[in-house]
């Protein structure tokens, strides 16, 4: 019966509850006109061409919801190229009785500095003991526009070729999320972004990104549908930086994630660097 309890609840826990990494999270997932990490390959693949340099990232969520078997992890690596940016990642979710993995490949382009664009192929697979497994491949694209120096529109499309497995429709979410991302100032980063699941209500989700000292930043978000509250820290120190978030739900209770992501080549803080790789005054 706890098996079957537990079975029920993954699947109607969709896997967007779940985006990867820590910092996203803590600004409960608005940063879609942001997406500057190499976790942009899950959430926003065209952020990806933001990056001038090598990153690789681990994000893991040891017990989502005080649930143990709902424990799911990701990894990232990028590596740009002067014809764009290459990603390649994967996840993993679940434990022996109910397991969900993916690999993505994700491609993006920067033109001019000013836009940006970014597609990724994934391929999902689900196994249920005693049921069997079944796979897809289904498709993300993504875009990101800066409007003025300090003002950013985004937007990402997940699953547009509407995969899905078995010969249920939409076992696999099709999510629509538009947003806007805006330096208050050098240090302060507004976040706002909706996020429409197909087979869900839309979901208004807000973060604030604010860089306290030099190797220190503090992050705090909430959304409505469901509702949520989520907060994190950073900790950003020479290549590495080490992050923590936790959200609540009103039903389900806290849950915590950490994340680590590796910067080959990168001298300085993530908002300048990129600054001065776009060229931005």
């Amino acid at each position: 019966m706890k098996y079957l309890s537990l079975i029920l609840l993954y699947t109607s826990l969709s896997l967007a509850q779940f985006n990867p990494g820590a910092k996203q999270i803590s600004l409960a997932n608005s940063d879609v006109a942001l997406s500057n990490d190499v976790f942009a390959l899950f959430n926003n693949p065209a952020g990806l061409s933001q990056l001038n340099w090598r990153e690789v990232g681990i994000y893991y969520s040891p017990a989502p919801f005080g649930l143990t078997e709902l424990a799911n992890g990701y990894i990232a690596f990028n590596e740009p190229f002067s014809f764009g940016s290459l990603s390649v990642g994967g996840m993993t979710y679940g434990f022996e009785i109910y397991r969900e993995s993916k690999i993505t490949a994700a491609y993006a382009y920067n033109y001019q500095n000013k836009f940006f664009v970014g597609a990724s192929i994934n391929f999902h697979t689900v196994s249920i003991q005693n049921y069997g497994n079944d796979n897809a491949f289904y498709l993300n694209i993504g875009g990101l526009a800066y409007l003025t120096n300090d003002f950013r529109f985004g937007f990402s499309f997940h699953n547009i070729n509407r995969a899905s497995f078995g010969n249920e429709d939409d076992q696999i979410p099709v999510i629509l999320n538009s947003g806007i991302s805006y330096d208050l100032l050098t240090t302060l980063t507004l976040n706002a972004a909706i996020e429409k699941d197909i087979k869900q209500k839309a979901s208004f989700m807000f973060g604030v990104d604010y860089d306290l000292i030099e190797y220190f930043s503090l992050r705090t978000g909430f959304s409505n549908e469901p509702s949520r509250f989520s907060a994190g820290i950073g900790i950003n120190y020479s290549l590495i930086s080490l992050d923590y978030a936790m959200f609540t739900h009103s039903d389900l209770g806290v849950t915590h994630q950490v994340g680590l992501i590796i910067s080959f080549g990168r001298d300085g803080s993530r908002k300048e660097v990129i600054r001065n790789h776009l060229e931005i005054k």
